[in-house]
């Protein structure tokens, strides 16, 4: 086995090792991500006003109803080639890899086509203020302009990771990060072109971080998993691998989406100051998710590549650790917030009344972050076993079912926004019931296997 090969090869050596040394670059990765995604609203906030941050806060969660039903399939794409990577089957992996290139391709374009349609309509169903919503419309569709770019960006991420190397990925976002932010500064404030160019500028950096990765895959890569564009194909075999797996992530994302979406347009029927506010929290929030994003990730190419080469006994000691390591580092940063909110909600805007709801959904919320990390931990583990299915009905029952229906009776009952923050850690706690009772009773692990087992039968 090739050096290059040992170091991104997670079923040999040390498992804190090999895992904190694979999670930490994810880690940082994220982290100049959520950099980025930030700058739109800080520079928003801070040189176009309250109006414009809200504009672009609306648009949040619509954004992730449509771009995480596709960010579902890439992890679906990417437990189909851990799982070939780990039991060395470098033919298989070679199809399922250009398979995922061949069908990100596909999905960038409908998403694009996508986003473009619905964004009028979905923003109005928010009950978007009307003063924001053209505005809203404008970043939205700039926004999705940019779709095949988010789409393969996160593809190549995927291949990548999936076969051990999250260092590179890191140095593509630093650099996309750098990017993104020099462009919002001269859009917004030189060139004073409006809060669409900010929609403009993340766009524009994601296509650069894209097109880093694909000189990465096709230039630089060991030859097993290097990517040859005449090879790009839809295999059917594989293709049906990468939907069987990803498709419950997407459903996933898209259902937590919808409830989050719900959930937006109650805080929007509190007016354009609380939407403000509480879209300054969820930037913020956004960094204190970054363990359980990094250790679900790990978890899921851990767990993956190990079932591939028969290693269970690993399996066990690895996610142990993950979900222990997820859980202590969120809830450290929960604590963090809760104290310094206020600060860091005045960074993107000094607005008393803006401070006041950051704030006040920050105290209700953060205390509860472990349980919020358990279940994406345990939900990154079913994942990387073939075992999509089961977070995706836990977090639809919990984290919409449940959730959307007790936001429209809480709020009918008490229309104060407390009730609607709520929702968040009344639902993380039954999804954590759900999945603990799961992991200590189902038989998980072996499911792989038996998929294995009739494929060459």
């Amino acid at each position: 086995m090739s050096e290059t090969n040992s170091k991104t090869l997670l079923t040999e050596g040390s498992i804190w090792k090999k895992m904190l040394a694979f999670a930490f670059p994810l880690f940082l990765g994220n982290l100049f991500q959520q950099f980025y995604n930030t700058a739109d609203s800080l520079i928003v906030g801070n040189l176009l006003g309250s109006n414009a941050l809200a504009a672009v806060s609306s648009s949040g969660s619509l954004i992730f109803l449509l771009v995480g039903f596709f960010n579902g399939l890439a992890v679906g794409a990417g437990v189909v080639i851990a799982r070939y990577y780990g039991a060395r089957e470098i033919k298989e992996l070679q199809k399922a890899i250009h398979t995922t290139v061949g069908f990100g391709i596909l999905c960038g374009l409908a998403l694009m086509v996508a986003g473009l349609l619905l964004a009028p309509r979905m923003l109005v169903w928010m009950k978007t203020p009307i003063e924001v919503l053209p505005e809203s419309t404008a970043y939205f569709r700039i926004y999705f302009l940019g779709s095949l770019g988010f789409v393969l960006y996160n593809n190549f991420v995927g291949i990548l990771q999936s076969v051990g190397d999250s260092r590179h990925p890191l140095y593509y976002l630093i650099f996309s990060s750098v990017v993104n932010i020099v462009l919002d500064l001269v859009f917004i404030g030189v060139f004073h072109f409006g809060v669409a160019s900010a929609a403009a500028a993340t766009a524009i950096s994601q296509f650069v971080s894209a097109a880093l990765c694909l000189y990465r895959l096709t230039r630089k890569s060991p030859e097993e998993y290097r990517v040859s564009l005449r090879c790009i194909q839809l295999n059917p075999f594989m293709l049906r691998q990468i939907i069987t797996n990803g498709l419950p992530a997407g459903i996933q994302n898209s259902v937590i989406s919808i409830a989050n979406v719900f959930i937006q347009s109650n805080i929007n029927s509190f007016g354009k100051i609380a939407m403000a506010g509480c879209g300054a929290y969820s930037k913020v929030e956004g960094f204190a998710a970054l363990p359980v994003t990094c250790f679900s990730m790990a978890l899921t190419t851990f767990i993956s590549q190990n079932l591939g080469a028969g290693k269970y006994d690993r399996v066990r000691k690895g996610a142990r650790f993950g979900v222990l390591c997820g859980m202590t580092l969120t809830e450290l940063i929960g604590l963090v917030l809760y104290v310094t909110m206020p600060v860091l909600i005045s960074f993107f805007n000094n607005d008393p009344e803006v401070i006041a709801y950051g704030t006040k959904q920050a105290h209700i919320v953060t205390p509860f972050y472990f349980l919020m990390a358990y279940s994406h931990c345990t939900a990154g583990i079913m994942r990387g076993a073939g075992k999509s299915s089961v977070p995706m009905f836990v977090m639809l029952l919990c984290w919409c079912l449940l959730r959307v229906p007790y936001v429209s009776l809480a709020v009918h009952l008490n229309p104060i926004i407390d009730v609607v923050f709520w929702a968040y850690p009344i639902t993380w706690t039954l999804s954590g019931i759900l999945f603990f009772i799961y992991y200590h009773r189902a038989d998980w692990m072996h499911g792989l296997e038996r998929q294995k087992e009739r494929h060459y039968r």
